[in-house]
């Protein structure tokens, strides 16, 4: 269901979820790392979602294997490098990828910002290596409060130049946006573009705010907004971009199906959403999963998904010079194919 000729990007894309199983198994055994299986057929079930979990939570406790093995910068830049050579592995034209230091740093007790500069290096080498455009985008994690935040917050700033926007994940239920206001004031200040996770895990107050109090021009999940009229209104005239996750929006129940997903309504509706992957590797997926099983089980026609891989394009923190790279270099090889 991929038009090729169109570019394929992803734009909501986890590094810390984006790993490979292989890797794992032989971080752990170099570093003598207990896991709770030794073989990747045994660790599935830990590290990667078989079914539904109950809520977002349950969903991040998966992480905790993959963020043990980031045991030292060198090895933070190796997951950087394999993960940007997978998406061109997976056809990909443009990715956007996004990355919490201190998230990263923490089980270690690594500095966020020599996480910074090891995933920045690890990424510019694989982007240029394989010919992949990525636009990078820190995290802050709500979730270990606002003063990690602004340890957080310096250590992606010093790499300023090197980054296309600041993102706000974690546990959205207990760590509302008002409370990292003057973070995102500092981001917006540096020239930096807002995306925030917003509408996953708590209502569609939390987009709004996300927009109103941090400046968020895309949104993460958004999924909440299908209960208020006026915030859809809105996010289609304001052309806020809704960074869709279908399947991970299914694991983490925040839909109770492929079926009962709002992708469909937002697009009706003129919302520039797309179809993204989260966390492939925790999800057990790829973004040709998303296009080819995920879309038409909630309901996404040839149409719909054609609209949600040309979106993508227009809400890119790109250029249009680059915008416009982009489309040719899919049309090009459309033609030549």
């Amino acid at each position: 269901m991929i038009d090729k000729h169109l570019p394929l990007l992803d734009l909501h894309r986890h590094l810390e979820g984006s790993l490979r199983l292989e890797s794992l198994v032989e971080l752990a055994d170099q570093y003598g790392i207990g896991l709770p299986a030794s073989s990747i057929e045994g660790l599935r079930p830990y590290v990667q979602i078989t079914e539904p979990e109950p809520d977002l939570m349950a969903f991040l406790a998966k992480f905790k294997w993959w963020t043990a093995v980031m045991v030292s910068p060198e090895v933070c830049r190796r997951l950087a490098y394999e993960c940007v050579t997978d998406a061109r592995g997976e056809g990909l034209d443009y990715l956007e990828l996004r990355f919490s230091p201190y998230f990263m740093a923490e089980p270690h007790g690594l500095h966020p910002a020599a996480v910074v500069e090891a995933v920045i290096d690890g990424v510019e080498a694989a982007a240029s290596e394989n010919d992949l455009p990525v636009g990078l985008i820190g995290i802050l994690s709500r979730s270990f409060g606002s003063d990690i935040a602004h340890l957080e917050l310096e250590a992606l700033l010093r790499q300023r130049d090197h980054l296309v926007a600041l993102d706000l994940a974690g546990d959205e239920l207990h760590f509302p946006a008002g409370l990292f206001s003057e973070h995102f004031r500092l981001a917006r200040d540096s020239g930096l573009a807002i995306t925030v996770h917003a509408g996953e895990a708590a209502g569609a107050t939390s987009v709004w705010n996300a927009m109103r109090q941090l400046g968020a021009s895309r949104i993460g999940h958004c999924v909440e907004a299908r209960t208020d009229h006026a915030l859809l209104d809105h996010l289609a005239e304001q052309r806020i971009g809704v960074e869709a996750n279908l399947t991970s929006n299914v694991q983490t129940s925040a839909v109770d199906g492929y079926a009962e997903h709002p992708l469909v309504s937002f697009l009706e509706h003129g919302i520039l959403a797309t179809l993204n992957t989260d966390d492939p590797s925790i999800s057990g997926i790829d973004l040709a999963y998303e296009y080819e099983v995920a879309a038409p089980a909630a309901g996404l026609s040839a149409d719909h998904i054609r609209q949600a891989q040309s979106n993508a394009v227009e809400i890119a923190f790109l250029s249009a010079d680059d915008k416009a790279a982009l489309r040719r270099r899919a049309a090009g090889r459309s033609q030549c194919g």
